[in-house]
């Protein structure tokens, strides 16, 4: 079975992540690693900790020569911040009280955050024990997996790419772009938005908003192509793969609703707007669908075709403008905490939201095609290509 965990602290020592079920022989390159985790800390309106943190992973295990080798793959990534945090956030116990203006002890909970409901779940009355796991930080380590997700697909042919498509109400109706135009996006491109004008007016948002001391959200959308049509299964409610790729997309920090396909928009429409009209190319012995409005997803199994899927983000929920809160020792009005935080992350998300599919369609195809080797699996692959070109 292929799964992942993670582990780490916003401002401990180190991120880590252990992923198990890659086949043996899947090539792995560090540098594309790491790739990752430099597009997921790029972006405008992003705060002063990208500026501290500049992240590498290191992998600790499960890789030879290059190759996996079917044993679990550990990684690690460091935090350079961690000097500055060694005395809040060591791991062995105190000898005394550290000094207030040292602890670093929060008690006015932010709103929107995990703070207040952690602390209450929990019974902590440092609301730091919470709001360092629950930190947006613990996302890099998923990139990094996301990252090994996206070298076993390679292998499959799957391509996985993400573009901004809304940023605090601009464009007020969310771009469409085809493929080919997303991926014809610059990487300096300064909010991964395939529509310059658009992209402009949401710069100066932020702008705006960062002298507000705001925040703000938005949309991002994950396309992957060359999936095959068979993945995941209509046979249980958990075994549904817009069921499975929904779970981890609103697993990422800040996201409040998913969108597959033609998403909410489908429900106001009718049945012969939405339903895409089924055709056959003879030439490639396949099936084809002029229009994707599914998202490449039907009855929770993959169909062919592209797929695509939305993050809505709600605006972060550390404001340099603080809104009211409560201390939670005095239980007196007081403004929330601030921590060192971004004006919007919707790029990031955006990278974060391929690592996720990726992973759930990694998941997906180990499912499917097992082996204990790559060349087992795409054994099994080919084999079943051929089933559906016969079909």
């Amino acid at each position: 079975m292929f799964h992942f965990t993670t582990a780490g602290e916003s401002h401990g020592r180190a991120l880590v992540a252990i992923v198990e079920g890659l086949p043996a022989g899947v090539p792995v390159e560090v540098e594309l690693i790491n790739r990752e985790l430099e597009r997921r800390q790029w972006g405008y309106g992003r705060g002063g900790r990208m500026k501290i943190e500049r992240d590498r992973a290191e992998i600790l295990s499960g890789v030879r020569h290059g190759l996996t080798l079917g044993s679990p793959v550990a990684l690690m990534i460091e935090n350079k911040d961690w000097k500055n945090w060694t005395e809040v956030m060591s791991a062995e116990a105190r000898a005394g009280e550290i000094a207030p203006e040292k602890s670093r002890r929060v008690k006015r909970p932010r709103p929107g955050h995990a703070d207040l409901a952690g602390g209450l779940k929990y019974g902590a009355r440092d609301l730091r024990d919470v709001l360092e796991r629950a930190s947006a930080r613990e996302t890099a380590a998923r990139v990094a997996c996301g990252a090994l997700a996206k070298q076993l697909l390679a292998a499959f042919q799957v391509e996985i790419l993400s573009h901004v498509v809304a940023l605090g109400g601009v464009p007020a109706v969310p771009l469409e772009l085809k493929w080919d135009e997303i991926a014809a996006i610059p990487d300096d491109a300064p909010l991964r938005c395939g529509d310059a004008g658009a992209q402009a007016r949401m710069v100066e948002l932020i702008d705006e908003k960062r002298r507000e001391g705001d925040t703000l959200g938005g949309v991002f959308e994950v396309v992957a192509r060359g999936v095959v049509a068979g993945l995941g299964a209509h046979t249980s409610w958990g075994e549904k793969l817009d069921g499975r790729l929904a779970q981890a997309l609103m697993s990422i920090p800040a996201v409040k609703a998913v969108a597959v396909g033609a998403g909410v928009e489908a429900s106001a429409l009718a049945g012969s707007e939405v339903h895409d009209e089924i055709n056959y190319d003879g030439e490639a012995r396949a099936f084809t669908r002029p229009t994707n409005r599914a998202g490449g997803l039907e009855g929770g199994i993959t169909n062919g075709e592209e797929l695509r899927a939305r993050g809505h983000l709600k605006p972060i929920s550390t404001l340099r403008r603080a809104l009211r809160s409560v201390d939670i020792d005095t239980k007196e009005e007081e403004a929330a905490a601030f921590e060192r935080s971004d004006v919007t992350a919707v790029p990031a998300a955006g990278v974060i939201g391929e690592a996720m599919v990726a992973l759930v369609l990694a998941r997906a195809m180990r499912e499917k095609f097992g082996g204990d080797s790559l060349t087992e699996m795409r054994r099994n692959f080919d084999g079943y290509r051929a089933q559906l070109r016969d079909y």
